[in-house]
């Protein structure tokens, strides 16, 4: 077993308590990293630090309404819960990036020494390595269980790995060159880069909450099934989709011959279900048997009046 299979074997509430508990590590060093230089630029990816906390604590509380079971208010589960989770993060991050435009606009005005950059630089690094190494393997698990929570989180860890190389380099460059204004203009620039993170997070979560189409590789998955079913006496129509958190549904006309016994239909029906199922892990299908000679047009404007 690779490395990969082993970090998406790893369930996604397993993996967000080691976010949360990598998140306390890292907003200690990164937080060091600045009291020893005085860096806003670093103070920024601290701040940074801090979202993720808040963002890993509240997906794990998603994830975990996400998989409770239908009830009588909710007879299509929960799944839909980790799309909130992907918003708050991206609230979030907007609401870190203001706070660190407000910091960086006040010490372009108020401009200021560094201190001890080199162990500071150190301190940092370290906080980016343990950052990437827990999004590489959080990617892994969000792909295998498709947990819009997991994903969100592990692609907020990699902007702040990318945030983070930032700094450094820019702090490197303060330090080689002299010139103060690098900090508090790299700090700025940091706070757009999450800024438009954040944006396409609440924007992912949006539109997962439209009820959008499968992914395209489900879909051809799903088209694959069918076309093994084709028959002259068997044909499919009227097919849509949908997601919902990690669940995925299809529903769909199967017309058969009107003299057919409805024990045989029920019979084919059932085999087609059990295929697309089984194709597609956490598929749930909904199959409508037609005679062949009778057509539908529930998608028609004038049904809808």
């Amino acid at each position: 077993m690779t490395l990969a299979d082993r970090a998406s074997a790893v369930p996604p509430q397993a993996w967000l308590r080691v976010s949360i508990a990598v998140a306390v590590l890292t907003i200690g060093l990164k937080t060091l990293a600045w009291w020893l230089t005085g860096s806003v630029g670093l103070l920024s990816d601290a701040m940074e630090s801090l979202v993720n906390l808040a963002s890993a604590a509240f997906a794990l509380l998603m994830v975990h309404v996400a998989s409770q079971p239908p009830d009588a208010e909710h007879p299509y589960g929960h799944h839909k819960a980790e799309y909130f989770s992907s918003a708050f993060e991206g609230l979030a991050i907007m609401v870190a990036a203001a706070a660190i435009i407000w910091a960086a606009v006040d010490r372009l005005l108020h401009p200021q020494g560094l201190q001890q950059l080199g162990l500071g630089l150190v301190v940092s690094v370290l906080a980016s390595v343990l950052n990437g190494a827990l999004a590489w393997a959080m990617l892994q698990s969000a792909r295998r269980h498709r947990s819009m929570a997991v994903e969100a989180d592990a692609r907020h860890l990699l902007t702040d790995v990318w945030t983070s190389a930032g700094v450094v380099v820019g702090i490197a460059l303060v330090a080689a060159t002299g010139w103060m204004v690098l900090d508090p203009l790299i700090a700025i620039a940091v706070a757009l880069n999450i800024l438009r993170e954040g944006g396409n997070l609440v924007w992912r979560s949006s539109q997962g909450l439209m009820d959008k189409r499968v992914e395209s590789e489900v879909q051809a998955e799903i088209d694959q099934v069918l076309k093994s079913f084709e028959h002259p006496a068997i044909r499919f129509d009227h097919i849509t989709t949908r997601r919902s958190g990690q669940r995925r549904y299809v529903d769909l006309h199967m017309h058969m011959p009107g003299d057919w016994t409805l024990r045989r239909a029920a019979a084919v029906r059932a085999s087609v279900e059990q295929a697309l199922m089984s194709a597609v892990p956490g598929l749930r299908a909904t199959i409508e048997l037609l005679p062949s000679d009778v057509e539908t047009h529930a998608a028609d404007q004038e049904d809808l009046i």
